[in-house]
């Protein structure tokens, strides 16, 4: 398991299957809107549609063009998440694995004027607050949601406005992602990518370019030998300086 060492003047956070897991809520949501679009296809849109901006999937899958609309429907469908995430059995938007300790170790850094890191997510303002609330997620003050750029993932759009926001070049920072286009949105914006396998699987990952690729944000369980204890390490720690994050990534 590959050892690696960098730092970085800000780390830049997607949302959903980063830091909060709202699968479920994402697939009643699709399955509402399939009695309004009776065309679509639920299980293909899960399989490709992670990781893009409300309004384009609905643009793409709905067929709605129409801004005005586009805009309604977008704010119905990311209600629907919420509403939806915990009926029929269902689990709710929760934290991933490792979040909560890989965030208390950087919390200080996510405040004006020198945040050192932010969150660029796909989803709406309104939605994406209420899921880190939910799942009890600090929401930084750097915070680029879907509305905040004219285009989303795989665009760098987001990335670079999160690194604008935070008073850094995006060459200088590092994106966790889960979802192939935002690894490509992260690699376009000229940051380093760490890809989390909460979401797709390896091959995915590998063909968008992540730079490392890691289970998730948990702690791994290594054998130094034979004859010492297992150790617990996490797949990445961070480490604020005085100026900037060091980031060592533990591969899987």
């Amino acid at each position: 398991m590959p050892s690696t060492t960098f730092v970085v003047d800000a780390l830049l956070f997607d949302m959903d299957g980063t830091l909060v897991n709202s699968t479920a809520g994402v697939k009643g949501a699709w399955e509402l809107f399939r009695g309004t679009y009776p065309t679509i296809d639920v299980q293909d849109i899960l399989s490709s549609a992670h990781g893009v901006r409300t309004v384009d999937n609905l643009e793409k899958y709905c067929g709605i063009t129409d801004p005005e609309i586009l805009e309604s429907e977008a704010q119905r469908f990311e209600q629907a998440i919420v509403t939806t995430s915990k009926s029929e059995g269902r689990q709710g938007i929760v934290l991933l694995p490792g979040v909560t300790d890989a965030l208390a170790e950087i919390a200080p850094a996510r405040h004006l004027p020198n945040p050192a890191w932010a969150i660029c997510t796909s989803a709406t303002r309104l939605y994406a607050s209420s899921a880190l609330r939910i799942a009890g997620v600090p929401i930084p003050d750097v915070f680029v949601a879907a509305e905040d750029v004219k285009q989303g993932k795989p665009f760098p759009d987001p990335y670079l406005l999160g690194a604008k926001q935070c008073g850094v070049n995006a060459e200088n920072c590092v994106v966790f992602e889960d979802a192939p286009s935002g690894i490509r949105s992260g690699n376009i914006a000229g940051c380093k990518t760490v890809g989390l396998l909460t979401t797709h699987c390896r091959e995915q990952l590998e063909d968008a370019k992540a730079d490392f690729i890691v289970k998730d944000l948990s702690r791994q369980v290594v054998f130094p030998s034979p004859v010492h204890d297992l150790i617990r390490r996490s797949r990445v720690a961070f480490k604020l300086l005085a100026k900037g994050v060091e980031v060592t990534v533990h591969e899987d």
